[in-house]
């Protein structure tokens, strides 16, 4: 009798966890799709420090802008590394390893780009200048009419110095575009990826039950015309997951041992929370509360 009543409340258990996890949720992320430099479509801009950090860390939010196509309004998605991760001397090899993982995750060719540049070489000890990553990121920005761009949160996620680069980057951009009055109305709007504290960091599948929980009661309590200091949130489903899984395989030379346990285990491969950042590279709300 204990038995089944044991199997029983596991198989509710397992078809409460497989519920949740069958479709993905979205907080506020229509914020990322406001079009501010363009008339039409937003075009929006995935900006990384290397290849494969557009499948362990941003997959979620990519696969959910793919989702949200409607009629002519559709997302334009962009990519731009500003490495081609040589630090083992592998870039070749990674640069196409990054092609098709952008395949898989819906970045057409020719809306992204590799850059290799000697003052932007793959190196965990030092950042790169500021100045440099906005001087290459402003091109980009103006001649694809930008909208929105997405990168990392000044920690980096994994505290890498190059993936702390990039917010200030682009803050500094955003900062000389509003400088410029012949640019300033084609400044766009840049979001960066929360940094969650370790212990909420390697949650595995847990995270995004977590983080639908979060989403669903924060929305029954919420203003829906609150849009001002939002923190958009994409949680991918089951499905989402294992297409940011596929994307990540094309990485075959960085699928060492401790990337299986960041895939398995990461928030990351699940969950994405947004913060916009200013010209000045703060954020326009603390993100103390992770969900």
């Amino acid at each position: 009798m204990i038995q089944a009543a044991r199997f029983w409340l596991s198989t509710l258990l397992l078809s409460v966890v497989c519920g949740f996890l069958s479709q993905p949720a979205q907080k506020d992320l229509a914020v990322l799709t406001e079009v501010s430099a363009t008339n039409g479509a937003p075009h929006i801009l995935l900006l990384t420090a290397h290849p494969d950090d557009e499948c362990m860390f941003f997959a979620p939010t990519l696969l959910a802008l793919l989702g949200t196509a409607a009629h002519d309004n559709e997302p334009k998605l962009y990519s731009l590394c500003l490495s081609v991760g040589n630090a083992d001397g592998l870039g070749d090899v990674r640069r196409h390893e990054l092609e098709r993982s952008l395949d898989i995750l819906g970045v057409e060719n020719g809306r992204r780009w590799v850059v290799d540049r000697p003052d932007l070489q793959d190196n965990f000890t030092a950042e790169w200048d500021p100045k440099t990553v906005s001087d290459v990121l402003r091109s980009y920005v103006l001649e694809n009419h930008i909208s929105t761009i997405l990168t990392f949160d000044h920690q980096g996620i994994s505290s890498h110095p190059n993936h702390i680069s990039l917010p200030k980057g682009a803050a500094r951009l955003l900062s000389t575009l509003s400088d410029d009055p012949a640019a300033k109305r084609l400044a766009p709007r840049v979001f960066s990826l929360i940094t969650v504290p370790l212990y909420a960091k390697y949650l595995g599948p847990v995270a995004p039950i977590v983080a639908k929980v979060s989403v669903t009661l924060g929305s029954r309590s919420a203003n829906p015309d609150a849009m001002v200091g939002t923190t958009p949130v994409a949680i991918s489903s089951w499905a989402g997951y294992a297409r940011a899984l596929q994307a990540m395989m094309q990485h075959r030379s960085q699928l060492v041992w401790f990337r299986w346990l960041y895939v398995s285990f990461s928030r990351y491969m699940w969950v994405n929370k947004w913060v916009e950042v200013r010209a000045s590279g703060a954020t326009l709300r603390d993100a103390e509360t992770v969900s």
